[in-house]
């Protein structure tokens, strides 16, 4: 297979973020759900190692690796679950109000977290400004919290007895 320089995109020619894209019409997301769950049938199967390749315009086969199908796997099933989705790069700077929309916050809370020191930020002029892979170790820790917070209650709650008028 011959590749021609102008047929290579560099990584500067690429977006950097992506407006959020959904599977807008039932056709499309019935063909999502179903690629979904092939990939992570063949993911699940395979142990790790499937084959998969993309075929080009002008019918060259390119083998996808398995870290970018682990990804695209994780896209799909987003957009399968009706979802939109966005694609930020770990390192991109982002705003106080994009870093909020990212938690699902409200921008002032964001600022809040931010001073209390919960999520590294820097300055450009009077600005806040953050790092995508900032926010997104802060959601983990948060989800990580909540989740070991659940289980310490239903810990409790079996020690307790649990609810009996349920049962």
């Amino acid at each position: 297979m011959t590749t021609h320089t102008e047929d290579v995109l560099s990584p500067l020619d690429t977006p950097r973020v992506s407006e959020p894209v959904a599977a807008t019409s039932e056709a499309t997301q019935q063909q999502v759900q179903r690629l979904a769950q092939l990939i992570t049938k063949e993911l699940r199967d395979k142990g790790g190692q499937p084959l998969f390749s993309l075929l080009g315009p002008n019918h060259e086969s390119m083998q996808l690796p398995t870290d970018v199908l682990t990804l695209l796997q994780q896209l799909l099933a987003i957009l399968a679950a009706g979802d939109a989705a966005t694609v930020v790069p770990v390192h991109k700077e982002l705003t106080t109000q994009q870093a909020a929309n990212l938690l699902n916050v409200s921008r002032q809370y964001l600022v809040q977290l931010l001073d209390e020191g919960k999520i590294p930020f820097h300055r450009t002029g009077t600005h806040r400004r953050v790092y995508s892979k900032d926010v997104l170790e802060f959601r983990a820790r948060r989800k990580a919290e909540r989740r070991a917070q659940l289980d310490a209650m239903m810990q409790e709650t079996q020690e307790a007895g649990g609810y009996p008028e349920l049962g």
